[in-house]
């Protein structure tokens, strides 16, 4: 089967690989859709943590089901996805019944090959069933259960302002679902084009441009002196994450989706005397899934939005770089395999 294999830091490569034999408990996917998400574009990079080279990317993930791996309440040829997680099933965190931060969990296109191929093998018991979804819609589950999962820790409440701090593809759909939640969302970009976005497509209220506005100030002005009750970073960006601290309301909460490398770095007075709640968000569960084919179903998400750039799969190498760049207006690029 054709693979494509990031090599190494801005290195993509065609080439042949193995297609998956069938064995107990593992299910075998002919994948239509690959969705490329920032883990992806940060990987090849070479600025994405826990991550190392040779690697297939890639782990929004539909297709048919070609092999069901003994999974009985699945059948050949249904449509699916799958939680890209692959837990340990023994551990502290997945006894907890929190398998998204396994300590042995092994990430697909981060910690073992991922996607971007034409074929996949996984544990039969993370498939998820397509519900009459799209391959385009089921390939968006996946980070829009990542916003569903953070605002689930958060346990975010009808009419709070909820301030989401990037208006990236992650940052979108934590910025959709909060709405979904009845919150009053507010949105931080320093992209024109993203805001933009959720002004016209998500019909938010609130947007702040970081690059020409005083941020405390409007989040002030928004909020009637408040601020807002739940603040939650989806950038990935040391200072922006490290800003936030400071526009979170007294008896807030601040969520940590984005990832970066370096340290956090917070004046313990400003914090502490907000008494402030500071959490990570990591990944998704099957609960997160669920949540989100359920508002796909009811037609409150529009998948077609978060599409903006279609490639083939034999384009891809030729074209992943330029969704790097801001200018290319990129809100999720999907690739199909024909």
């Amino acid at each position: 089967m054709k693979t494509l294999i990031c090599t190494g830091p801005q290195k993509l490569e065609y080439k042949d690989g193995t297609m998956p034999k069938a064995k107990a408990d593992f299910a075998i996917i002919k994948i239509h859709r690959i969705g490329v998400c920032g883990t992806d574009l940060h990987a090849f990079e070479g600025t994405q943590p826990f991550f190392t080279y040779p690697r297939i990317l890639g782990h929004e993930i539909s297709g048919e089901l070609i092999d069901t791996g003994g999974n009985q309440n699945f059948e050949v040829g249904e449509p699916v996805t799958f939680i890209p997680y692959i837990n340990c099933e023994n551990c502290i965190a997945c006894l907890s019944k929190k398998p998204n931060c396994c300590i042995n969990i092994k990430v697909c296109g981060v910690h073992t090959d991922g996607g971007m191929a034409e074929f996949i093998q996984i544990p039969a018991r993370l498939l998820v069933k397509g519900c009459g979804l799209s391959f385009d819609e089921l390939a968006l589950i996946e980070p829009l259960a990542i916003g569903a999962h953070s605002l689930r820790r958060a346990q975010i409440q009808p009419g709070e302002f909820v301030f989401v701090v990037g208006a990236g593809p992650i940052g979108l759909g934590i910025i959709e679902l909060a709405r979904i939640a009845g919150a009053q969302v507010i949105a931080l970009d320093i992209n024109n084009n993203r805001l933009n976005f959720c002004s016209e497509k998500l019909n938010l209220r609130h947007i702040i441009n970081a690059g020409n506005e005083n941020v405390a100030d409007r989040l002030a002005e928004i909020t009637a002196g408040d601020m807002p009750t739940l603040v939650i970073d989806a950038t990935g960006n040391q200072k922006a994450i490290n800003n936030s601290f400071y526009y979170m309301a007294h008896g807030g909460r601040y969520v940590l989706v984005g990832l970066q490398k370096g340290e956090l770095i917070v004046s313990h007075p400003e914090f502490h005397k907000r008494e402030g709640t500071l959490m990570s968000s990591r990944n998704a569960t099957i609960e997160d899934f669920d949540h989100v084919i359920n508002c796909m179903k009811k037609r409150l998400i529009n998948p077609e939005y978060y599409i903006t750039h279609r490639v083939f799969f034999d384009e891809v190498k030729t074209e992943f770089k330029s969704w790097l760049d801001p200018s290319s207006s990129v809100i999720k690029a999907m690739i199909s395999i024909r």
